[in-house]
């Protein structure tokens, strides 16, 4: 099956919700009608990933501005129950295309916000939901980590989804989580620019031998609200180029990786492939030897 993808590399409406999903909207209205099926939102694009941000806390103390600005964040963040999500999903539907929407999410019952990943397909709404299973470094003061409920991969009409967010990225049980389930389509929402985190990402790609969309923001300190500007007046102009990537299950570079732009990355892919690739590398079948290895998920 040959399917057309979408990695939507660009700023949010900084810490202001329904903005920032009227601007979503805006994205998956022009790349539906541009035949794509597949869309997906960078690491938190719901109310903007905080970079540069450190909330007033260092060891042994917070402040109250600290707090306030927790606030302003958990105030804009996306809960499942609410009509932003009703949203996301009627948009799915209206433009027949499955999005993955990177978001921080309102826990169910208590005040803590997780770092997370939607799955919403057109025909059912959300299907899947994956929480950051180790925020990294300061992100553990904002968000709370997921558990192994939310490591499952999603079936659509195109093929098994599945991934997970940034760094987790480097878990090498976490990705074989993911590859335990037949991935195919391996989404890695990120905030990571680097040049190293391309080399990541071909090698998930020929080690889960499946078809991974690494899907980055652009942002630059100006674009941040006059507001916040405080924040982040130590940090370089250009403090996240994007790196947005299509690559194939034999890890090459179908399309980007783009620098330095907002926009998208855009490409056909054809799931034969996957079965192709896997002619002489299996991670899940003839290259698991489960005679010596036992990989199992606390769940």
């Amino acid at each position: 099956m040959k399917i057309k993808v979408g990695l939507i590399q660009d700023f949010p409406i900084f810490f202001e919700l329904n903005k920032t999903v009227d601007k979503m909207e805006e994205l998956v209205k022009k790349y539906s009608s541009e035949g794509c099926q597949l869309i997906v939102f960078p690491e938190s694009f719901i109310p903007a990933y905080p970079r540069g941000f450190d909330f007033g806390a260092v060891v042994g103390s917070r402040t109250t501005e600290g707090r306030r600005l927790f606030q302003k964040f958990y105030d804009n963040g996306l809960d499942l129950k609410s009509a932003q999500m009703d949203r996301l999903e009627r948009m799915a539907k209206e433009h027949n295309v499955f999005i993955v929407a990177g978001a921080t999410i309102k826990g169910k019952a208590n005040g803590s916000l997780y770092c997370a990943m939607l799955y919403i397909d057109p025909a059912k709404g959300m299907i899947g939901l994956h929480r950051k299973i180790k925020p990294t470094g300061t992100e553990r003061l904002i968000w709370a980590e997921g558990d192994a409920s939310d490591l499952e991969a999603v079936s659509s009409s195109f093929g098994k989804l599945g991934g997970l967010i940034c760094w987790e990225n480097y878990m090498p049980f976490a990705r074989m989580a993911m590859y335990q389930q037949g991935v195919q389509i391996y989404i890695a929402p990120t905030a990571d620019a680097r040049e190293e985190w391309q080399a990541s990402m071909k090698h998930i790609a020929l080690e889960g031998r499946c078809f991974v969309l690494a899907c980055n923001q652009y942002a630059t300190k100006s674009m941040y609200p006059e507001t916040y500007q405080k924040y982040v007046s130590s940090q370089n102009e250009d403090f996240c180029k994007g790196g947005s990537v299509i690559i194939s299950p034999l890890g090459k570079v179908i399309a980007g990786p783009l620098f330095d732009t907002s926009g998208a990355v855009v490409a056909e892919i054809d799931t034969d492939e996957i079965t192709q690739a896997k002619l002489d590398f299996d991670v899940n079948g003839h290259y698991s030897r489960p005679d010596l290895f036992n990989f199992e998920v606390n769940r």
